[in-house]
C-alpha cells in the first residue's frame, strides 16, 4: 500500500504544482492588466487549484501514516536526522500552512466586490502557497 500511495503522492504533486502556478500566474495577469474577473474561466482555474491541493493533502496525509518512516517517531532520533526531520516535521507542516492559506485566499476572493482585489487575494493567498510548497519539496527523493 505504501508504494502505491507515495507514487500517487508524486505523481499528483506535478498536476497540483502546475495547477497551482496557472492559478498563481492567471491572477497576477489578471491583477497587473486590470482584466474583469471571469466566472467562466478565472473562478473554475482558482477552484481546480483549491481542489487539486486539498487532494494532494488528503494523499500526503494517508502516505504520512502509512509510511515506514512514521515508526522512527518511536526511536526518538527525528529532529537528530535531518532527512527524517524534513519529512516527518517539515514537509507536512509547512504545507498544511501552505493549503491553508490557498483556502484563506479562496475564501478571501469571494468577498471582495472588484474585479481588481478578487485578482490580488488569489495572487498574493495562492502565491505565498505555491512558495512555501516549492521551499518543503524533499527534491532529493522526489527525483529518485
Amino acid at each position: 500500500m505504501y508504494s502505491t500511495v507515495n507514487a500517487l503522492h508524486s505523481y499528483w504533486a506535478y498536476f497540483t504544482l502546475l495547477v497551482l502556478a496557472i492559478a498563481f500566474l492567471n491572477a497576477m495577469v489578471g491583477f497587473f492588466k486590470n482584466k474583469d474577473f471571469s466566472m467562466a474561466k478565472d473562478l473554475r482555474i482558482s477552484l481546480f487549484a483549491l481542489i487539486f491541493t486539498h487532494i494532494q493533502l488528503v494523499i500526503g496525509l494517508v502516505l504520512y501514516f502509512v509510511s515506514p518512516r512514521f515508526k522512527a517517531w518511536q526511536t526518538g532520533n527525528v529532529m537528530g536526522n535531518s532527512l527524517l526531520r524534513l519529512i516527518l516535521v517539515e514537509h507536512p507542516f509547512i504545507n498544511i500552512i501552505a493549503i491553508a492559506l490557498i483556502t484563506i485566499g479562496w475564501s478571501k476572493h469571494k468577498k471582495e466586490t472588484t474585479s481588481k482585489r478578487k485578482f490580488g487575494k488569489i495572487a498574493l493567498f495562492y502565491g505565498l502557497g505555491l512558495f512555501l510548497i516549492l521551499l518543503r519539496i524533499p527534491y532529493m527523493l522526489w527525483f529518485d
